[in-house]
């Protein structure tokens, strides 16, 4: 293909990412306004988080057979018009019932624009010949940065929820449709190709198996459990920094979103050289040293003395992930023995799960213990990262 074709190609599909790390990210600041709004406990506010997750979970299935259909790039672009809308649905109207469907469409929209961003962006690396995926999800944190940064600042000037939403709404709406015209049309043929011709994966300590679906679907267990292990240090971010820099460090009201900020602006850093790390160290090690910084970037969290450490905490966890989710994905798409667009589908889906289970549970142990010593579980996220690190080993390569 014409390289300045390829060029355009990963600029759109960059854009798809952008469009939804911004989408969402813009009503992260303004959930402890949300939450002090409805009169919220931090129990309630966890069990009103998880509409969010379950709507991912609940559309499980719906990704692959929806860009079998219509493509990835137009799924992907249509998907986040869609789910622009959900979010101002969810942000505008003072209404908690609202809220909780608004965030559960949103779920369900997110997980299937989620996959079929990574496999536009999975089908421009194959067409490119070199690794660029971690790149893409760079975008992805540039655009969360952007969306927390409008957030914060609109909570901070009090700007109406109406206004801030329908802003974001339309401004990246727009973004995604233009992304879409310069997306790279879907080759089926070629994908199956490139799968049939991948290497099969080493699953560090499991046997290897011969190929077919229960080999994949094996395979593909240690790939999710890395993946989960990275979604759930932007969990921690996305639901539970503004609320624990105010309530529990006394953070002043235009700093409770710079958790987040800082967790995906270190992420983004991460993303953008990981491609060059990984082609140098390979991605168990960079996974391995990844675990590690996430053990000790959310411990300082946990224990931080003030707002300050705890900004610094976030962004080393933040670094520490940055290439386990694009990490997943990529392994998951090259797993022998199943359909285009299903690995995909089912790590995705399995660090839905996950999101469903984490915001009522720290939400129990904070009402229960404090918040402060709930947040002491995601340490152990960099733990199960280095333990599973060696499932991303590819033969030939670490």
């Amino acid at each position: 293909m014409d390289p300045a074709r390829i060029t355009r190609a990963r600029i759109a599909a960059s854009l798809l990412f952008l469009t939804n790390g911004a989408i969402f990210s813009n009503l992260l600041p303004r959930l402890p306004e949300i939450k002090d709004m409805f009169e919220l406990s931090n129990a309630m506010y966890g069990l009103a988080l998880i509409a969010f997750p379950i709507g991912g979970v609940v559309a499980g299935p719906l990704p692959a057979p929806i860009l079998r259909r219509f493509g990835t790039a137009r799924t992907a672009a249509v998907g986040s018009v869609l789910l622009a809308t959900a979010v101002f649905a969810a942000g505008s109207v003072p209404v908690l019932a609202v809220f909780g469907a608004g965030l559960f469409l949103a779920g369900v929209l997110d997980a299937v624009v989620d996959t079929a961003q990574n496999a536009q962006g999975l089908r421009v690396q194959r067409l490119a010949g070199t690794s660029m995926i971690n790149s893409m999800h760079a975008l992805w944190s540039v655009g969360a940065v952007i969306g927390g940064l409008m957030g914060t600042g609109a909570a901070a000037l009090h700007v109406p929820f109406v206004w801030h939403f329908l802003t974001s709404a339309v401004l990246f709406s727009a973004v995604a449709v233009l992304a879409m015209r310069w997306a790279v049309p879907d080759d089926p043929d070629s994908h199956a190709a490139a799968q049939a011709e991948s290497v099969p994966l080493d699953t560090a300590g499991l046997p290897r198996l011969p190929r077919g679906t229960g080999a994949a679907l094996l395979a593909l267990l240690p790939i999710a459990v890395i993946a989960m292990s990275g979604v759930l240090v932007e969990d921690v971010g996305s639901n539970w920094s503004a609320v624990y820099l105010r309530d529990v460090l006394s953070a002043p009201v235009g700093m409770v979103g710079l958790g987040y900020v800082s967790l995906v602006g270190a992420q983004f850093v991460g993303r953008i050289l990981g491609d060059r790390l990984i082609d140098a160290l390979g991605a168990v090690l960079v996974t391995r040293v990844g675990g590690v910084l996430i053990l000790v970037g959310l411990g300082a969290v946990a224990l931080a003395p003030a707002p300050w450490v705890a900004l610094a905490g976030f962004a080393l966890a933040g670094f520490g992930c940055a290439t386990m989710v694009p990490n997943a994905y990529a392994a998951a798409d090259r797993a022998p023995g199943l359909k285009p667009g299903t690995g995909l589908t089912l790590v995705s889906w399995c660090m839905r799960i996950v999101f469903v289970i984490s915001p009522p549970l720290v939400g129990l142990f904070a009402d229960a213990v404090g918040l402060r010593t709930a947040l002491f579980v995601f340490p152990f996220m960099g733990v199960l990262a280095f333990l599973f690190a060696g499932a991303l080993r590819v033969r030939g390569r670490s």
